[in-house]
């Protein structure tokens, strides 16, 4: 079972940023975007357990389409979802603001643990994509900002960690 933590009063969002909080809590609307955008993270069976403007956690199971031979989480799998995880703040931190370009610049994994249950990965770092945001808008020059998301097992071991490096850019109007 999930429980959402979805904040649509929080300061400093914008409407469509809550349109987009609860968008991604719909499974039918979540579903269709990840067929049309992600298909991978849709075959995966990913979901989004919650989001705020500071932290997301998305859970990946461990079934026959996430596995390798070896009886674990298949590594693209893990790096999947700890992107989505930071991805659901780097986005929201954007949305409402003007025309901003994002995109990954670069991306490290670590792979501490054995992965053979569902995986929950947590990223709480969303403030620090706001800043970046922020300072894209008022620079307007590009902007970098690492977010770390890390997964846990069913016994709250992290079992790997995925560090995503976005890029914010504001889209000229001429």
């Amino acid at each position: 079972m999930f429980y959402f933590l979805i904040d649509l009063n929080q300061i400093n969002v914008s409407p469509q940023a809550r349109k987009y909080l609860r968008d991604i809590y719909s499974p039918v609307k979540l579903g269709i975007y990840f067929l049309r955008y992600l298909p991978t993270a849709w075959w995966w069976g990913i979901k989004i357990k919650s989001a705020s403007v500071s932290s997301a956690q998305v859970y990946l199971p461990f079934n026959w389409r996430t596995s390798n031979p070896f009886r674990s989480i298949y590594f693209a799998a893990l790096c999947g979802a700890g992107e989505l995880a930071s991805g659901v703040l780097a986005n929201l931190a954007r949305i409402g603001k003007g025309e901003i370009s994002m995109i990954v610049v670069s991306q490290q994994a670590t792979f501490l643990k054995k992965a053979s249950t569902g995986v929950v990965f947590t990223c709480e770092q969303g403030a620090l994509a706001f800043e970046a945001v922020q300072k894209a808008l008022d620079t307007g020059s590009p902007q970098q900002v690492e977010l770390m998301a890390s997964g846990r097992n069913a016994r709250g071991e992290i079992v790997a960690t995925v560090t995503i490096n976005w890029s914010y850019k504001v889209k000229s109007t001429k």
